[in-house]
């Protein structure tokens, strides 16, 4: 070893100076990211950690699996069921459109007005949720709203014969379907714009066509990719609470509104600590999904490197 590489910082010190400085650079490092982890332990870790706590305690302070039991009741049972089968739903809409919608820009360049509008407005109605969102559907399609009067005096069709659906559980379906498809748009359209032209290139070579491109390359490349997006939009809609909040201002139809019962309800009263054992329900499902979407992402990240 030369003095160049292995220099004593000290009369009979051994540790290179080099690694020395590595080490006083990596502490550095870490002492630049201790805001961001106290951020994590104080507004998430935390939280979360009383969240779940609570669940095996009752208002007296009793250690208790009362409130975890409860969460085999045919009503909760129903709402995590409704929480399921609105997130798949709209999950699978989302990412269907969005794909179309990537799809359709694929052959734009990055620069063209209509790429760089459409990445615009996903990455702005990808975040559009909560009150603002629930008071433009009620404004547009409300049982007063634009679209509504529209359709009932001009044309004579009421869409709400059957009743106010738009405040009950099917009427989360549209507005959650309109922020899961930016969402897609923005987790997909990298995947999509990663198919290699030389893929195609081989693929007409070959005598191959457009279509079996599709089905023998270019779906079977681009499925982890899909089916980890599916799944993060799957886990948007499961944990959104916001818009359905001030959407369904009444009954407690998913899951996040249970816990908002159990938390603020006046008529079932020492019955605080359910939100807990719920929460312990959401977390689980949470973490089944995206569990499942880091192992699809890394098999997508194979090809995608």
């Amino acid at each position: 070893m030369t003095s160049d590489t292995l220099v004593s910082a000290a009369p009979g010190s051994s540790v290179p100076v080099q690694r020395r400085s590595a080490l006083r650079s990596a502490a550095w490092a870490w002492l630049g990211l201790a805001p961001f982890v106290v951020y994590l332990f104080v507004f998430l870790a935390l939280p979360t950690v009383l969240a779940l706590g609570s669940g095996f305690f009752d208002s007296d302070g009793e250690f208790t699996f009362e409130n975890v039991a409860a969460l085999t009741d045919p009503v909760i049972l129903r709402t995590f069921w409704n929480s399921t089968w609105l997130s798949a739903l709209t999950a699978v809409l989302g990412a269907v459109i969005g794909a179309l919608v990537c799809y359709a820009m694929l052959t734009l360049r990055d620069e063209n007005p209509v790429r760089v509008t459409v990445d615009a407005a996903s990455g702005v109605f990808a975040q559009f949720g909560g009150v603002m969102l629930a008071f433009m559907w009620i404004a547009t399609l409300g049982l007063n709203g634009m679209v509504t009067l529209f359709l009932k005096d001009v044309l004579g069709i009421d869409i709400f014969a059957g009743g106010p659906w738009i405040y009950e559980l099917p009427g989360l379906i549209l507005p959650y379907v309109f922020f899961q498809i930016p969402l897609m748009v923005i987790t997909f359209m990298p995947a999509l714009a990663a198919l290699r032209p030389q893929w195609a290139e081989a693929n007409l070579v070959l005598g191959g066509t457009s279509t079996s491109f599709w089905l023998r390359v270019g779906f079977p490349v681009l499925a982890p990719a899909f089916f980890a997006s599916l799944l993060l939009l799957f886990a948007n809609a499961f944990s959104s609470y916001a818009t359905a909040a001030a959407l369904a201002s009444q009954g407690s139809q998913i899951v996040p509104l249970q816990i908002r019962t159990a938390l603020t309800s006046e008529t079932v009263l020492g019955r605080e600590n359910l939100a807990g054992a719920l929460a312990l329900g959401m977390i689980i499902v949470i973490a089944i999904v995206m569990s499942a979407y880091s192992f699809v992402q890394r098999r997508a990240a194979r090809w995608q490197s």
